[in-house]
């Protein structure tokens, strides 16, 4: 039996699909397929983009399914038999038959092996005046040619990681461009960054067991409060590398870590998969914790990518106080912090203000609608104007205590590879 009759007899697709009143943009989200903690952050853009654009939504909810024809398409592909295989795939998908036209077509990935449920909309090219394209996840030395392949039709190509941008301009003939990981920074923000703290030091998902262990020798000691996970789930390769679980809804799980960052004083931040060398083999790249404890005012400990683009982004002095990886000393650089008050209430407002002024998720929002062509939404200045009156009142509480650097214009990160 070939790959396509095991694929036509067992496809049963599912696709949800959200309505706005004239929506003119169409987004294409994961969030039913993959629940793993860590994509939470990229399901958080969606809903932002949702509530300051009219925008439909559509969420193909079977991955059994889509997994089925990604590998009937992948062996059909080797057979020199694409043409073939795609009226047959599609179909059979149930792929959902698209009845308008949008201004634009932007679908989020969590990794380049979602790509394969592009073939849940049916006509999604000849019904959108601009398709640009977000994989949040992806490294230079696994990316996969067969599914980058089904990107060639996108205006644009934007990737959550800078290094394997040029790479995949060449393999799809597509521009292709760093966008940034965010944050909603006024769903992180604190009521005010130097109120008290609950939680003394934060570690979430990965870790070094020599940090984990010096830390927890430290809380002890000093019986501080210091939160961290004990629990990981199967099924999810690296899996022992990580601390990761999977999430019944990501809003919820949002909604708790910024409570969580708000009340805690220090929080580790470390590069991208920091502990598998085997999958970054040398490059590094910007973890979402950077984002997310800036915004909640925590100080950051850690290891950063030793990268322009993390430079350029995080360039304000202490965004993060530097420690290894494996840190045995790091309850010494926490003395040496507490013993400076000035040093971490300056720490704490400039954070938040970088992040509410630079770092929200609409900034890179604005970022697609550039490239698109498109003037921002009426939502998207509102939330604009109200991050930039945010962080005007920060600045004006903390005038004669801690300076902040100037206000800056949001960052555009583009950087197109052509």
């Amino acid at each position: 039996m070939s790959p396509l009759d095991v694929f036509r007899n067992q496809v049963d697709q599912r696709i949800f699909f959200s309505l706005a009143l004239d929506s003119n943009v169409l987004l294409l989200s994961m969030r039913e397929i993959s629940d793993l903690v860590a994509n939470c952050g990229i399901y958080e853009f969606e809903d932002l983009i949702a509530s300051v654009t009219v925008a439909d939504v559509a969420r193909p909810a079977n991955f059994e399914n889509l997994e089925l024809g990604r590998r009937a398409y992948k062996a059909t592909r080797r057979l020199n038999q694409v043409a073939a295989i795609a009226p047959v795939i599609r179909p059979a998908l149930g792929a959902l038959k698209l009845t308008r036209t949008y201004d634009l077509f932007f679908p989020v990935f969590n990794n380049p092996w979602e790509l394969y449920a592009l073939h849940a909309l049916d006509g999604w090219r000849s019904h959108s005046e601009v398709a640009i394209c977000f994989i949040t996840e992806l490294w230079a030395d696994s990316l996969p040619d067969y599914l980058l392949e089904l990107l060639k039709d996108f205006d644009h190509i934007l990737l959550g990681m800078s290094e394997p941008t040029a790479e995949v301009a060449r393999i799809t003939g597509r521009p292709c461009s760093y966008l940034p990981l965010g944050v909603d920074a006024l769903k992180f923000c604190p009521q005010s960054p130097l109120g008290p703290r609950a939680i003394d030091i934060c570690g979430l998902g990965r870790r070094s067991p020599i940090t984990h262990r010096a830390l927890l020798e430290l809380a002890k000691q000093q019986d501080l409060f210091y939160f961290y996970d004990t629990i990981r789930t199967d099924g999810v390769p690296g899996a022992s590398q990580q601390m990761t679980f999977r999430v019944g809804d990501p809003r919820e799980h949002r909604y708790l870590l910024a409570n969580l960052l708000k009340r805690s004083r220090y929080y580790l931040a470390n590069r991208a998969r920091a502990n598998e060398p085997t999958v970054t083999h040398g490059s590094e790249e910007i973890s979402a914790r950077f984002f997310e404890g800036i915004a909640a005012g925590a100080v950051l400990l850690g290891d950063p990518p030793d990268s322009d683009e993390f430079r350029r982004l995080f360039d304000w002095p202490d965004a993060t106080v530097k420690i290894p990886f494996d840190a045995p000393h790091v309850a010494e650089v926490i003395a040496r912090l507490e013993a400076d008050p000035h040093r971490v209430q300056t720490i704490r407002r400039e954070n938040v203000a970088n992040a509410l002024l630079r770092h929200d998720w609409v900034y890179r929002l604005r970022d697609v609608y550039t490239l698109a062509g498109m003037r921002p939404s009426f939502g998207m200045l509102q939330r604009e104007a109200q991050l930039s009156a945010l962080a005007a009142e920060l600045r004006r509480e903390g005038r004669g205590t801690a300076e902040l650097l100037p206000a800056q214009d949001p960052p555009t990160s583009l950087e197109v590879s052509k």
